[in-house]
């Protein structure tokens, strides 16, 4: 295993020592991609709140000229060596390489014409980009239902490129696709007052009048009425017959066109290393053995007689381990995370200023939704952060995982993270660098954020232990089956036995997350790769620093650049070792 965790941290460095300065070539290579893309904009000024004038429709031409385009700006920005960047710098432009790169694969393998994934995509992220837009007078409510109508174009465009999809023989797998129709059908009923875009008007503020609102209501009817849901029928229609006829049964990326190709880039795209997808099967194989034995002992610990498998149907069937409504799961979670929060001061110096609030899993995604999740807040828009929780089908959300789940989607986990990279972000640098989610760092921050429970006192019982160790086997699990599905030839019935051999998680979840791995190809492998990262360069700042380690300044090594790719992260901690010897 040291030799693996070697492997991932040793990569080459970038230069350190250069005198801070604001690299005008740099720049203007920044801006330039700035007002560029200002062009591509998916919804305009959504995410600052601010009402877009119309929807920015992609299409397949426009996406090869875009990734052409960056051909051009990648190329400059390799030509601006790194000796002549000052540390910020440097990191700016490592990121805005990966974003770039990024998208240019997905046009060059052409998946960018599967736009959407186990959880949705282009035809429901309405759900989260609405809940930042302002909703707080008459002149709002008017922007929103001038923009609406542009919305079905939205769904043409990326019906296009759905059907382009099937010329190519780039489409999702039957069982993502049927998953599709499912969430697509709130989306397409005939109610229009059921209709997601109707959510706005279900409650309008006291300083709109009544007849007013009358009158905003019945706009909003003949927009739904005779646009925007005749326009998810038809989607729903091409979906549910030609879509779905021509997807495969086969559920690896890897029988797609250069699909094997793709996946290594994807592996090194969400990893940030230069790592192969038959390295990281190992490393989860050897991480699956190493928490099996850590749980085996607290079965041993609870002298519960029967074997593995019937410690697993234990707790996934006994009524102790679940809650009997969605208030109890709710109100143990905002104590859970109140109860972490508290915690926090002897771990960190800074501390985040944005509160987060605990709430449901929006119902019209919840079936196919994960057990939690993170949706970042604004101080500009005031809205705090928010640690869903999905309560849908209570017998498969088990109580024992609940402290570790907090521990990630809330403090000291995403949070924290995400939030102290916004309120302390470092002046001069890029927007990008605030919006930008690397998913190795994030998520593996996740994850040690729940390592950091043992620490915090939050696991207190056995099963809770055991729901914390149950979580991190699922992050092992995630290296092993996602490289076995997308590279390995195995099929969805191999994967969910792996993961419901080796994990407590109830069989419900163990069914959504395999779809999401077949979905999203590599994404599933940042979590436990980048908490391997952070977890071994802790034990090495300790060993290295001794009694001068200090958890605070650690941490806030860690965390004061935001989301960066895993060398960079290596390479502020070997800084922050050698400064403090």
């Amino acid at each position: 295993m040291k030799k693996q965790l070697l492997f991932l941290i040793l990569l080459p460095w970038l230069a350190l020592s250069v005198p801070a300065q604001e690299n005008q070539a740099l720049k203007k290579v920044f801006d330039n991609i700035k007002v560029y893309d200002g062009a591509y904009t998916l919804n305009g000024d959504l995410w600052r709140g601010i009402h877009p004038k119309e929807v920015k429709v992609p299409t397949w031409e426009r996406m090869q000229n875009r990734r052409r385009k960056y051909e051009e700006y990648v190329k400059q920005l390799q030509m601006i060596k790194n000796l002549d960047l000052n540390r910020q710098d440097q990191i700016s432009k490592a990121i805005k390489l990966m974003q770039l790169q990024d998208y240019m694969s997905s046009v060059q393998y052409k998946t960018a014409l599967i736009p959407f994934n186990a959880e949705g995509g282009f035809f429901n992220n309405a759900t989260f980009f609405m809940r930042g837009l302002p909703f707080g007078s008459k002149t709002d409510y008017e922007a929103y239902l001038k923009w609406l109508p542009s919305y079905k174009k939205w769904l043409e465009a990326h019906t296009s490129l759905m059907k382009l999809g099937i010329q190519e023989k780039i489409v999702a797998p039957r069982v993502i696709v049927k998953n599709m129709l499912k969430l697509l059908k709130p989306w397409s009923a005939t109610n229009y007052k059921t209709h997601p875009f109707y959510v706005p008007f279900r409650r309008l503020p006291s300083n709109i009048s009544s007849a007013e609102q009358s009158q905003l209501k019945r706009q909003v009817k003949k927009i739904l009425q005779q646009e925007i849901i005749p326009a998810y029928q038809r989607l729903y229609g091409f979906v549910e017959t030609q879509y779905l006829k021509a997807s495969p049964q086969k559920v690896g990326v890897s029988h797609l066109p250069n699909g094997r190709a793709y996946y290594e880039n994807r592996v090194k795209y969400y990893t940030t290393l230069n790592i192969s997808p038959d390295s990281v099967f190992k490393i989860g194989q050897q991480e699956v053995k190493r928490i099996r034995g850590q749980m085996e002992q607290i079965i041993q610990q609870l002298k519960f007689k029967g074997t593995w498998a019937d410690f697993f149907q234990f707790m996934r069937t006994d009524a102790q381990f679940f809650p009997k409504s969605g208030q109890e799961l709710l109100s143990y979670a905002a104590w859970l995370s109140k109860k972490a929060e508290g915690e926090l001061p002897k771990l960190f110096k800074k501390l985040y200023s944005l509160p987060f609030t605990v709430a449901p899993v929006p119902t019209n995604i919840a079936p196919t939704y994960t057990a939690g999740r993170y949706v970042p807040g604004s101080r500009f828009a005031n809205r705090p952060g928010t640690y869903w929780v999905n309560t849908y089908d209570l017998k498969s959300r088990t109580l024992y995982t609940l402290p570790a789940l907090t521990l990630h989607e809330s403090v000291p986990g995403h949070h924290l993270q995400i939030t102290l990279a916004a309120e302390n972000r470092i002046k001069g640098n890029p927007d990008f660098r605030n919006s930008y989610y690397i998913s190795a760092f994030g998520e593996g921050w996740g994850l040690y954020a729940e390592y950091l429970g043992e620490e915090m006192g939050i696991y207190t019982t056995p099963y809770e232990k055991f729901g914390r160790y149950t979580y991190e086997i699922w992050r092992a699990c995630r290296l092993v089956v996602d490289v076995g599905m997308h590279y390995k030839g195995w099929t969805r019935e191999q994967a969910i036995k792996f993961m419901a051999d080796n994990t407590a998680l109830s069989l419900h979840e163990v069914n959504t997350e395999i779809d999401r791995y077949i979905a999203w190809p590599g994404q599933a492998l940042s979590y436990k790769i980048g908490e391997i990262t952070i977890k071994y360069l802790r034990q090495k700042a300790t060993k290295a620093l001794g009694q001068k380690f200090d958890i605070q300044q650690f941490h806030e090594v860690i965390l004061r650049n935001g989301s960066v790719p895993l060398p960079i992260l290596r390479e502020e901690v070997e800084q922050y070792i050698n400064t403090n010897r």
